[in-house]
C-alpha cells in the first residue's frame, strides 16, 4: 500500500473456508420443521401402536413364537407374565424417545439445557399419552387405562432425569 492510496484495506479478503462457519446454508425445509419432524413421526408410530394390530391378543401369537423358540418347555402362566412385562416396557420405551424427540423439538437450534424446555417437553409428553389412551377407548380390542398413561408419562419423566444428567456431566470441567 502507498501512501497515495489510503482508501485501501492491506488484508486480503477473507477465503471461503473462513467465512462458511458464519454463513448458515439456506434450507428448503423451515428450521421447526426440522426440529419437530422427528416428534411428529414418532406420535404417529405411537398412535399406530394404539391401534387393534398391537392389542395384547395380536401381540400375544408374535412373542409366544419367539419365546417358545427360546426356551420350548415355557409355560403359560409364565408366557403371560413376561408378554406383560414386555408390553409395559414398551411404553415405557416409547414415551422415553418420544420425550428427547419433543425436546428436541422445543429447543430447536439453541443449545443447553432449560428446565422450561423440559417440563414442556414432558406436558406435552403426558398429555399425549392421556388422549393416546382416550384414543384406545375408541378401539374395541383395546382398553384405556390410568394407569397406562401414569407409566408413559413416568417414561417420559424418566429420560428428562437422564437428559438432565447428560447435560450436567458435560458442563462439568474435567480435570
Amino acid at each position: 500500500m502507498t501512501p497515495s492510496d489510503p482508501w485501501r484495506n492491506p488484508r486480503p479478503a477473507p477465503t471461503l473456508d473462513e467465512v462458511r462457519y458464519r454463513v448458515p446454508p439456506k434450507s428448503i425445509i423451515p428450521a421447526w420443521l426440522r426440529a419437530w419432524w422427528p416428534a411428529m413421526l414418532w406420535s404417529g408410530v405411537i398412535f399406530a401402536a394404539s391401534t387393534d394390530t398391537f392389542s395384547s391378543g395380536h401381540t400375544a401369537g408374535v412373542f409366544a413364537a419367539i419365546l417358545h423358540w427360546f426356551a420350548p418347555s415355557l409355560s403359560e402362566t409364565a408366557f403371560e407374565t413376561i408378554h406383560f412385562f414386555i408390553r409395559k416396557s414398551a411404553h415405557l420405551a416409547e414415551y422415553f424417545i418420544f420425550y428427547l424427540l419433543l425436546y428436541r423439538g422445543i429447543r430447536g437450534a439453541r443449545i443447553g439445557w432449560h428446565w422450561s424446555w423440559a417440563f414442556a417437553a414432558w406436558f406435552i409428553a403426558a398429555a399425549y399419552a392421556a388422549l393416546d389412551e382416550i384414543h384406545q377407548s375408541f378401539v374395541a380390542s383395546r382398553t384405556a387405562s390410568a394407569r397406562d398413561s401414569l407409566l408413559d408419562s413416568a417414561g417420559a419423566f424418566v429420560a428428562l432425569l437422564v437428559l438432565f444428567l447428560i447435560h450436567r456431566l458435560r458442563r462439568r470441567p474435567t480435570s
